[in-house]
């Protein structure tokens, strides 16, 4: 199912988009469930940021039957789009105060954008700050945009708050994954971009996990899923 407009009519007068997002982030879970390895998972956040977490945790959990060894599917992201220097944050110091039953660890996040992360400046700057922080803390991240009725680059808005001299991305439905890497010793920032529009088709884009781990995330088919279980029809 190509992508549908889920912020103007006739859409929206007929499904609550924040059910949609709900319901998408729920499914790609499930989803980077079936694939990640022993030690991994993966759960919905939504409190409207959406976002999924992926992290690690040492339990036993079941192996997928289609991978009886704990092997991840064979696939190999593209090139990156883009290569930028990058510094993580190294040198902390701090007090951390932890519940006990709060053990898991984050290694990666997938952010799907909503109204409010884009509606005005003090909103975007505290969603690209939280993306910001993710990256300088070395967690995988994914940023997914199908909100059609503002027009902030979300993208382009983290670019300029990390100084970066790459060209602003022109669109304005897109989804990037970003990834922290180091080459003889120097950490960059990589990121795999693909826009589109509505009535296209979403992409697959590989998601970056702490510690080297990566898998894909097949951003059409989880859309196409959500769509026929929460019968949405295909408008023209």
């Amino acid at each position: 199912m190509a992508l549908l407009d889920h912020f103007r009519p006739p859409l929206s007068t007929r499904r609550h988009w924040h059910s949609f997002h709900n319901a998408w982030s729920t499914y790609l879970s499930d989803s980077l469930n079936q694939s990640l390895p022993e030690g991994y998972f993966a759960e919905p956040n939504a409190q409207f940021g959406i976002e999924i977490d992926v992290a690690a945790f040492s339990e036993r959990i079941p192996v997928n039957p289609s991978h009886p060894n704990g092997e991840l599917p064979e696939w190999i992201p593209q090139a990156p789009t883009a290569t930028l220097p990058f510094q993580p944050i190294t040198d902390v110091v701090e007090v951390q105060i932890f519940n006990v039953q709060a053990g898991p660890t984050l290694v990666g996040a997938i952010e799907l954008i909503n109204p409010a992360n884009k509606d005005r400046p003090t909103h975007r700057d505290a969603f690209t700050s939280k993306c910001q922080t993710y990256l300088q803390q070395g967690i995988g991240l994914m940023m997914v945009d199908v909100v059609t009725n503002l027009s902030a680059n979300l993208h382009n808005e983290l670019m300029k708050r990390l100084d970066s001299q790459i060209e602003p991305m022109d669109a304005e439905l897109y989804a990037v994954a970003y990834r922290i890497a180091e080459t003889n010793g120097t950490p960059h920032l990589d990121f795999w971009q693909e826009a589109f529009t509505v009535g296209s088709k979403l992409p697959i884009l590989p998601l970056f996990l702490k510690g080297g781990l990566y898998l894909p995330v097949d951003l059409d088919e989880t859309y196409h899923y959500i769509c026929v279980r929460q019968r949405i029809p295909e408008y023209p």
